[in-house]
């Protein structure tokens, strides 16, 4: 840990062969070595914002969060990974810990922890409802209300592959979920939404959408009012080429360690936009 650069005398840093005497500061970072080290991948990611305790990226639609079923390579946190040693003498001195993923097909704000303590404590305010996060989204039909709080409990989907989800009445192990949708603009086929999440369930946004009648354009599995368009893989990923038109925009949280408040935005990239121009195929409501 002092050849990585992890300790410090009286605030700097200190080399292998140092003495310390009485009197003297010291401070080291621990770095625990993992159980499982991903296999480090080069490629491109987006980054918004580093420092030596956290990262904020931008996912790219059609990267993997992390490894899942036969997926194991080729994904984010493999990128990631690469990206960290490149900091450290040592694989695995730093690793990517992902506090909360983005579906496959969304693109988007991510927070990734790089050490442990920031990844408990960020995980700790994620599950509180003290981190802040908005989506946009491009619906089918026309949303009559201007914003409204869907408050519809999801839990696993029942006679399907475990990996659905559902706000019907047969949902099973159900959970509290709450979502604010606001309608930014109409058009006669589609609508474009903000959602602000105060609940991190899965898919929460595409079945809430689904249920009250609005599926997210794109959207390969969840339908209108519990309608189900297709099964995923074995994996739980999706095979099309299409990418839903969902963009997790905003992101707001307390640094763990700085303890001030961060606020991201994020501009929908090409292919979601391409989804928007739907809103201009048809006249304004």
């Amino acid at each position: 840990m002092v050849s990585a650069g992890l300790a410090h005398v009286n605030q700097l840093p200190a080399d292998p062969l140092q003495r310390v005497f009485r009197g003297q500061t010291v401070r080291i970072r621990l770095a625990e070595p993992p159980d499982k080290l991903q296999d480090p991948e080069p490629g491109k990611f987006g980054i918004v914002y580093e420092d030596p305790w956290l990262m904020v990226i931008d996912k790219p639609a059609g990267l993997v969060a992390h490894a899942v079923g036969p997926i194991q390579n080729g994904t984010l946190t493999h990128l990631i990974q690469y990206h960290l040693d490149q900091q450290t003498v040592a694989k695995g001195m730093l690793q990517a810990g992902i506090v909360h993923r983005l579906d496959r097909m969304t693109s988007g704000l991510m927070v990734v922890a790089k050490e442990h303590q920031t990844h408990r404590v960020i995980s700790l305010d994620f599950q509180a409802g003290r981190m802040k996060k908005s989506y946009l989204a491009l619906v089918e039909g026309y949303v009559p209300f201007d914003d409204r709080v869907v408050t519809l409990p999801i839990g696993r989907r029942s006679g399907g592959r475990g990996v659905l989800m559902s706000a019907g009445p047969n949902a099973l192990y159900p959970r509290n979920a709450k979502t604010k949708v606001i309608v930014l603009e109409r058009r006669r086929r589609v609508t474009l939404i903000e959602c602000r999440l105060y609940t991190g369930r899965n898919h929460q946004i595409r079945v809430h959408m689904a249920e009250i009648g609005h599926p997210v354009v794109g959207d390969e599995f969840y339908g209108p009012r519990g309608e189900i368009r297709s099964q995923p893989h074995s994996d739980g990923q999706t095979r099309s080429p299409q990418r839903h038109s969902l963009h997790a925009a905003g992101l707001g949280f307390r640094h763990p360690v700085l303890r001030t408040w961060l606020s991201f935005r994020s501009i929908p990239p090409p292919d979601f936009l391409g989804s928007c121009a739907a809103l201009n195929s048809g006249q304004p409501a």
